[in-house]
């Protein structure tokens, strides 16, 4: 996203659009997720989210990966897997580490008639030929392929997007529109649900669409129920993603998150204590946006370093222990395990701009997509 602000911020300096907006399809008139039909004998459908470990420098969207596992094992409407293409931790941006399950090839043995669903975030290295040639063998199974925010890049590489509409995060809109042109790119929706191709917006998309899986799965009375224990009110396709493309109202809060306050201000270390059943939604919220600040990141904090389980059944590797030395300028975060997790999100973002400026915080919900935060 750097590169692409400087360039956006060159071209505004100039006087020239910041983006070429070529004619979007428009939104189909129905664009639910199709109901899932059982197959191979089972009772509850079979989920896979795959995450990209595959080198040294391998990382996963934190909030693309964690929240659709955490609410749809919420739902109980399916059995959820937590997959990575090798062995060992995945590192999540900007903060966390877990350790999945298995691995893509640990699946394939236990699982080979393959996933029913496969949620595929935005990773590193989108065209990784691990996880491509994965994706592929379960597209030609007959998974339904959920990509997340820019999770519609590795899909896409795969070819399986070809001829589908389908979205994803408003940054890369000009890039998609370029290098992927035989999909149907659309704007100003949340998700877009084509056949067995379903992809969503920008990160904090994850929680509708999780939704509107839900509710293919299990129908609306499970989905609605869920949507209550996280505060959410709606979580349909609506979204207005045009509001979020660079330009003078909002270039200084992406400035401000991904470079000056890098550049003006030291990254100060927020503790966030946890402990087993810690719930992995709103941490995955709270540390997803404060580590996005440009000014903050999100540590983990616990008795030990050893692996605990999360409510939803992550196994979360904290960051530090409980009785580690503090660095200078470390502050404890914490929140009140009664706020519904959709709402935390506004605390945090209301925090945040307490603390580092209302400029930032708006930067982190354009980052975020988030449409619940204006400045």
């Amino acid at each position: 996203m750097r590169l692409r602000l400087l360039v956006l911020f060159a071209a505004a300096i100039a006087g020239t659009p910041a983006f070429a907006r070529p004619p979007a399809p428009a939104p189909a008139a129905t664009n639910h997720i199709a109901a899932w039909q059982p197959r191979f004998g089972r009772a509850r459908p079979l989920v896979a989210v795959v995450g990209e470990n595959g080198s040294d420098d391998s990382t996963t969207e934190l909030a693309d990966y964690v929240l659709p596992l955490g609410i749809l094992r919420a739902s109980k409407a399916a059995e959820v897997v937590s997959l990575a293409t090798a062995s060992g931790p995945l590192v999540l941006r900007p903060a966390l580490r877990v350790q999945p399950q298995a691995t893509v090839a640990a699946f394939d043995a236990d699982y080979p008639d393959g996933a029913d669903y496969v949620i595929v975030p935005a990773v590193s290295h989108p065209r990784d030929p691990a996880l491509l040639a994965w994706l592929a063998s379960q597209g030609a199974k007959g998974a339904t392929l959920v990509s997340i925010c820019d999770g519609a890049l590795v899909v896409a590489n795969t070819g399986l997007m070809d001829g589908h509409r389908a979205t994803a995060h408003w940054d890369t809109q000009a890039l998609r529109a370029k290098v992927y042109p035989q999909v149907a790119w659309m704007r100003n929706i949340r998700y877009v649900a084509d056949g067995r191709i379903v992809s969503s917006a920008g990160i904090s998309a994850a929680m509708p669409v999780a939704l509107a899986l839900v509710e293919a799965i299990a129908g609306t009375p499970r989905a609605a129920a869920v949507a209550r224990t996280l505060g959410v009110a709606d979580w349909s396709d609506a979204h207005d993603s045009d509001r979020f493309l660079p330009q003078w109202g909002n270039l200084r809060a992406l400035l401000a998150t991904n470079y000056t306050n890098h550049w003006l201000h030291r990254t100060q270390r927020l503790r966030l204590p946890v402990a087993t059943g810690v719930d992995d939604i709103a941490l995955a919220l709270a540390a997803d946006a404060y580590s996005r600040t440009g000014r903050s990141r999100v540590y983990t904090v616990a008795a030990s370093l050893d692996p605990l389980t999360t409510r939803h059944g992550l196994l979360l590797l904290p960051d530090l222990r409980a009785d580690a030395a503090p660095v200078h300028g470390d502050r404890e975060l914490a929140w009140q395990a009664s706020i519904p997790p959709a709402h935390l999100l506004d605390r945090a973002l209301a925090d945040i701009a307490s603390r580092y400026g209302r400029s930032t915080a708006y930067g982190v919900a354009l980052d975020l997509e988030y449409p619940g935060f204006r400045r």
